[in-house]
């Protein structure tokens, strides 16, 4: 019986230990617009996503962002198209639809996810260059 008891306790541990990612930690790390700014100044061929509607970005967007709408049914689809490994920086309006933006892309793997506070209207209202 003390045997399977420490058997029994042998295979609850691998079990759970079997189980942990062992993979890099995902984060999500929220930065001002200025933080943003310069996180993906000093940063080439970054992967930058603008969560918005088209009718948002056709509004005005950061230069080089990629739209891919959090709202559309084919977002998963679309994101994962992006390389998982590499940082990925996403904002929208005013920073809560990239919020759940962001919780999507750590369910599918992203590793860093950058988030913008306040989104594109704190961008703008800091005098932050975008495209028109």
């Amino acid at each position: 019986m003390k045997k399977l008891s420490i058997l029994f306790g042998l295979t609850v541990i691998l079990f759970f230990t079997a189980c942990k990612d062992n993979s890099v930690a995902q984060e999500i790390q929220v930065l001002t617009p200025q933080e943003f700014h310069d996180a993906m100044a000093d940063k080439k061929d970054v992967q930058l996503v603008d969560v918005r509607t088209p009718e948002e970005f056709a509004e005005g967007h950061l230069e080089n962002a990629l739209n891919i709408n959090v709202l559309e049914t084919d977002f998963i689809t679309e994101v994962e198209k992006l390389d998982l490994e590499k940082p990925i920086y996403i904002y929208c309006r005013s920073g809560k639809r990239s919020a759940k933006a962001a919780l999507i892309l750590k369910d599918v793997g992203f590793k860093q996810i950058y988030d913008m506070k306040g989104g594109f209207l704190h961008w703008e209202s800091d005098g932050l260059p975008n495209e028109k």
